[in-house]
């Protein structure tokens, strides 16, 4: 018999508050991660009116408005969602690479999950792929994975 204690998070709602970042920039493509990640959340107990969207210029612009959303303490979890897709200039490095590290920061700094569901790809072909066709939605994945994280806290904090 093992003494080893193990925490997972589950796929239920219980009253949980998301909050939805997501860049008009790519709207295409990011609008099927959005309907992706509020079906998601949906289908798993969270009620619509827990469920809030604010909308950001670009994925660049995504880190600060997730830290707003993070420090209002009205939220369990925030997804950011976008869509940084590859050109012929050093753009996408210096955008995508901002996004990723501004976003990892506010999760840590405010101590809630922040689903990363920006898109970082190459051509618009793999944007569509991983906007609902072939590869799944990654807004849906990044929804459920902070959905997971909210109850893994939460089992941690009341051990």
């Amino acid at each position: 018999m093992s003494l080893t204690k193990t925490y997972e998070g589950k796929l239920l709602a219980e009253g949980a508050r998301f909050c939805l970042v997501a860049s008009r920039f790519n709207s295409f493509i990011v609008d099927h991660l959005v309907g992706g990640a509020v079906d998601a959340l949906v289908r798993h107990g969270v009620r619509e009116e827990d469920i809030h969207i604010a909308k950001t210029p670009g994925a660049y612009e995504l880190p600060l408005a997730v830290q707003k959303a993070a420090a209002t303490g009205r939220y369990d979890a925030v997804v950011a969602l976008g869509a940084v897709i590859r050109g012929a200039t050093p753009h996408f490095d210096y955008v995508a690479g901002e996004c990723v590290k501004g976003l990892s920061s506010v999760s840590l700094q405010h101590g809630i999950p922040v689903g990363f569901g920006v898109l970082t790809v190459d051509t618009i072909e793999q944007a569509i792929e991983r906007a609902g066709t072939k590869a799944g939605n990654k807004g849906a994945e990044a929804a459920l994975t902070a959905l997971e994280m909210v109850n893994l806290l939460r089992t941690m904090e009341s051990a």
